[in-house]
């Protein structure tokens, strides 16, 4: 009779740890609104959370290092006219944001290089093609400025954010509402989950779908679903009897999943958040007060069991990390924001190693913040993998990574005007000072403005309180 041998993984002692109580965002009164998005997106310098707006939509951009009390009147993002449903920063940028919303529209904004100083109404570019609110945002991962919005209308729309324009338009693939829609990992395909129980793939150039299984979960309640880095798919659903599923599919066959797991009964929906150097793939419950993790590899079951992070308090909402914002001198492999109803508390996953060296094998290459091709060139037919970084100087990659981001930034309208009519020579050489100047003085002049508006405010109250003091004198 064979023993049974417990598999050998580097992952098995990952271990999570919340941030102590001067290290969370406090006082943040988090989205109320009835939509299972995470509600929070965090880049290596800031972190964002949809809060409670009177009047609109807004959301908080933070820059990481400020911690403690966020004061009531700290400014917001606030331009949307309905609530804010669904946020996500652009991987080839860390100043731009995207938002959807209730009001139907889309829009970029651009966060200046210290955070916000007053708050920020007018945004960048806004797109508008939808008929119902806006519930899904995600960014291309290797096309610069490729934006994808999903709606309660169930249309996809793919944008390009440079010029402002739809240029794909799939609107008769879903029958119902889309819950949820993720790119692959170069971005040739996307995969979708929607209402009538149905997971499709979508080649959406072609505007074809290439795969579908229907009734991938049989539970009513939604579904979500993620391709991994070697092209399968992960689900996760609920089984008839309400208990939460967790199922791996083969993209070029899906009449059967390569494995299920049942969870347990309950009805958060649950999201996964998929680390693909890694294979871990992180199940962040709704209302749950648990982050279960899931090592995922190429031998039978597939899907392996690693541990469970509880705290006390239930999750509205969940951030994850970039690879390239984790602490790599602390082994950290994971960073959460978790969503309390009045704050924020970054997790830290780690693994437990005793060496300080940088390990490699924990942290293989990962995809950095340079795209592999432009928006034309993608929309064109081209397919570009994610360009890699080593972490193993991380901080100093940081430095650079700041001024690229600058030097080429389509978003800036004006300057894409000017430099579309300048040689290729010039076109290399001439705008990045220009740009970053221009840009930098509209900010100062900004801020300038607003601080005059406040003088003179404060002057006319002062003026009246005095006016009122002399009445009361006399």
């Amino acid at each position: 009779m064979s023993r049974q041998v417990v598999r050998t993984s580097k992952f098995r002692h990952v271990f999570g740890q919340a941030a102590k109580n001067d290290q969370c965002y406090d006082d943040i009164r988090v989205s109320r609104v009835t939509w299972d998005s995470s509600f929070c997106a965090v880049n290596p310098k800031f972190v964002a959370l949809i809060i409670e707006a009177s009047g609109g939509g807004a959301f908080l951009v933070l820059p990481l290092h400020k911690t403690g009390r966020i004061d009531k009147s700290y400014p917001t993002v606030c331009g949307h006219t309905g609530p804010v449903l669904d946020i996500d920063w652009c991987p080839h940028n860390d100043h731009v944001i995207a938002s959807g919303s209730e009001d139907c529209t889309v829009m970029v904004w651009q966060i200046p290089e210290n955070g916000l100083v007053t708050s920020m109404a007018e945004p960048v570019v806004i797109l508008e093609g939808h008929s119902k609110r806006v519930g899904i945002i995600t960014w291309h991962p290797t096309a610069r400025n490729v934006l994808l919005s999903a709606g309660c209308d169930n249309q996809i729309i793919i944008w390009n954010v440079g010029t402002g324009e739809a240029m794909i338009n799939l609107d008769d693939m879903h029958p119902d509402v889309i819950y949820s829609a993720t790119w692959n990992r170069n971005g040739s395909l996307i995969c979708t989950s929607c209402k009538d129980k149905a997971i499709r793939v979508i080649d959406p150039r072609k505007e074809a779908v290439i795969a579908e299984k229907e009734k991938a979960h049989d539970g009513a309640r939604p579904m979500r679903a993620i391709f991994l880095a070697d092209g399968n798919i992960l689900t996760t659903g609920f089984s008839r009897m309400s208990e939460r599923q967790l199922s791996l599919w083969n993209a070029n066959n899906m009449e059967e999943p390569m494995t299920v797991t049942e969870m347990d009964t309950s009805n958060g929906v649950l999201l996964p958040f998929y680390d693909p150097d890694t294979g871990v793939v992180y199940l962040c419950g709704k209302g749950d007060s648990s982050i279960r993790y899931f090592e995922i590899t190429d031998q039978a079951p597939y899907v392996h069991f690693l541990s469970t992070f509880t705290t006390k308090e239930p999750q509205r909402g969940m951030g994850y990390m970039p690879k390239r914002g984790l602490d790599v001198n602390k082994c950290e492999i994971a960073r959460f924001f978790k969503l309390h109803e009045r704050k924020c508390e970054p997790i830290v996953m780690t693994v437990p190693r005793k060496s300080d060296l940088f390990q490699d094998d924990l942290y293989p290459d990962t995809s950095g913040p340079d795209p592999a091709l432009e928006a034309e060139d993608w929309f064109d037919g081209k397919n570009g993998d994610p360009i890699l970084i080593s972490l193993k100087n991380g901080y100093v990659q940081g430095k650079n990574r700041e001024f690229k981001v600058v030097k080429k930034n389509i978003l800036d309208g004006k300057a894409t005007k000017n430099t579309e009519n300048s040689s290729p020579a010039n076109k290399s050489a001439s705008p990045t000072p220009s740009i970053k100047s221009e840009a930098k003085l509209e900010e100062i002049l900004k801020e300038i403005k607003s601080l005059k508006d406040l003088v003179s405010s404060q002057e006319k109250r002062i003026i009246k309180l005095e006016d009122q003091m002399s009445k009361i004198a006399i």
